[in-house]
């Protein structure tokens, strides 16, 4: 038996905007009945203000699902587009007093509608799903969606990944997959080791360049392609301060992250290095 808030059943029982919206400016269609979820939610869109004045849903789903669908709508009327776009799937489970772990994938499954209907809106092509990897056949759960709800949630176990997808939660097949996927977001590859040259002692100028550059090059552009940013504070000697910025901040893994760093500068610069955060 799920341990249900007093709103969630609130929103079960007497869900509001239920029905599809005639003549609607975007439509956002996601799930599908084969895998037990499926959710269509519809907007009219003042086009001068791109301001949403009404939205309903149709959803075939459980108690989670239809609530969550209720408070998407509610949380929709009166903001612009851009607003809109703002909210996340937290934001939904958080509204409700918080959904149990193991039904946070209807929450996503609003997030998920809400971008679909806006790129609709927008006139954006939405990607092929043909084009997308499958990891989770069972429930059609795409590697792209396993990245972006891990890194927007901060989620690092199988089971988490689960909870918010349903990957894994059938045959358990991906599970490693999934696995492998969650320790590429949260770890830094490993670049090709460059040819070894003769080895030479580097002049303070010449050792804060490469620190920099190393960063930048390499570290930097790894971190911002998951939503997180890293600044060099300062080099003292042989050791490097650095500051986590944006996902980086909150993130569980930002050990790890630090760790990969130290290891790569060692290598490039020197045994010597210590990398430490402000």
């Amino acid at each position: 038996m799920w341990d249900y808030t007093e709103k969630v059943k609130e929103h079960f029982l007497h869900p509001r905007n239920v029905g599809e919206i005639e003549n609607a400016d975007a439509v956002g269609m996601i799930g599908n009945i084969v895998c037990g979820d499926a959710l269509k939610l519809t907007l009219k869109i003042d086009k001068e203000t791109n301001r949403i004045i009404d939205a309903k849903f149709q959803t075939f789903g459980c108690a989670s699902a239809i609530a969550s669908s209720s408070v998407l709508t509610e949380l929709l009327k009166g903001k612009t587009v851009d607003e809109a776009l703002q909210i996340s799937n937290q934001d939904i489970a958080n509204y409700l007093g918080g959904l149990p772990e193991e039904k946070m994938h209807c929450s996503v499954m609003g997030r998920e509608a809400l971008e679909a209907a806006i790129k609709d809106y927008k006139g954006e092509a939405e990607v092929i799903a043909s084009q997308e990897k499958i990891v989770c056949k069972c429930f059609n759960v795409s590697e792209e969606k396993i990245r972006k709800v891990a890194v927007e949630n901060h989620l690092t176990t199988v089971e988490e990944i689960t909870n918010f997808t349903k990957a894994g939660g059938a045959c358990g097949s991906c599970q490693s997959e999934i696995e492998a996927i969650l320790k590429d977001v949260w770890s830094i590859k490993e670049p090709p080791k460059p040819t070894p040259g003769p080895s030479k002692k580097l002049t303070n100028l010449q050792k804060i360049a490469l620190i920099q550059d190393v960063l930048e090059r390499e570290i930097r552009p790894r971190l911002q392609a998951d939503g997180g940013d890293i600044e060099l504070i300062d080099i003292d000697g042989n050791k490097v301060i650095v500051g986590f910025r944006a996902m980086c901040v909150s993130c569980p893994m930002g050990g790890v992250t630090l760790k990969s760093i130290e290891e790569k500068l060692k290598e490039v610069v020197g045994e010597e290095i210590v990398v430490s955060e402000r």
